[in-house]
């Protein structure tokens, strides 16, 4: 069994001892009910961990000790962008979890015509807040050391506009899409996926984003709920040209 790992907010305490945030201490003590002498590895989310034993531990305090640093082999040698139509909370919450876990380095979710869930300023705010929690529970227990990128909700025509002069390739998924994913050659560095909400995408969105590049797709012959359809492409994705290779 794998030492229970915790995010701590960068930077690494690098020496020969340091304690757990709050949060993290409560969980280890609390819920884990982890005890003196126990393995447990914290990672910054950028990248870095250490290995570690705890070596005094109650309520409120998590001192930790024998950090050792460990080598970062999670991440894949492609950089996967998520563009995510909004949809109901939980559902959004499940992408993020498992776009985590597939590796993708950045999320942006959109406001489209057909999204379900309608956000103000303020809740978008809250919800991105919660979503950075979503990732780091995911990379907590995924193993992965580096965390996505997580931007607050953009309406699509103006995201859209800032993805004209990205040069990188940038595929939205269409239930007519005219290429299958297979058909490219291997992808190397960034690529972005569109994903559209429960109603789709409108044929005004769809033209908007094959203006501003993005290369219509399709993922075999049914047609996915938003939140297959995320992780199917991602998954797709690292199939071919990702580290599921």
């Amino acid at each position: 069994m794998s030492a229970p790992r915790f995010y701590c907010p960068p930077p690494l305490p690098f020496s020969t001892n340091a304690e757990l945030p709050p949060d993290a201490a409560h969980h280890a003590s609390r819920v884990l009910r982890l005890r003196v002498g126990d393995a447990v590895q914290i990672f910054d989310g950028l990248g870095n961990a250490l290995d570690a034993t705890i070596h005094a531990i109650n309520g409120k305090h998590v001192l930790l000790g024998n950090l050792q640093t460990v080598l970062d082999t999670s991440s894949s040698n492609l950089r996967i962008h998520l563009a995510q139509a909004m949809s109901t909370s939980d559902k959004m919450d499940w992408v993020m979890q498992k776009a985590t876990e597939l590796g993708v380095n950045s999320i942006q979710a959109v406001q489209t015509q057909r999204s379900v869930a309608k956000l103000s300023e303020t809740r978008a705010e809250k919800r991105s807040s919660h979503w950075q929690g979503v990732t780091i529970a995911a990379c907590e227990q995924c193993g992965r050391n580096t965390l996505p990128g997580i931007f607050a909700p953009q309406e699509l025509a103006v995201w859209l506009v800032s993805q004209r002069d990205v040069k990188h390739s940038k595929f939205i998924l269409l239930p007519e899409g005219a290429v299958a994913l297979k058909e490219y050659a291997a992808l190397k560095g960034d690529v972005t996926l569109l994903i559209g909400p429960e109603g789709g995408f409108s044929n005004d969105e769809a033209l908007m984003a094959q203006h501003a590049g993005f290369v219509p797709i399709r993922l075999g012959p049914r047609v996915l709920r938003t939140e297959t359809a995320a992780l199917a492409g991602i998954t797709a994705i690292q199939t071919l040209w990702g580290d599921f290779n």
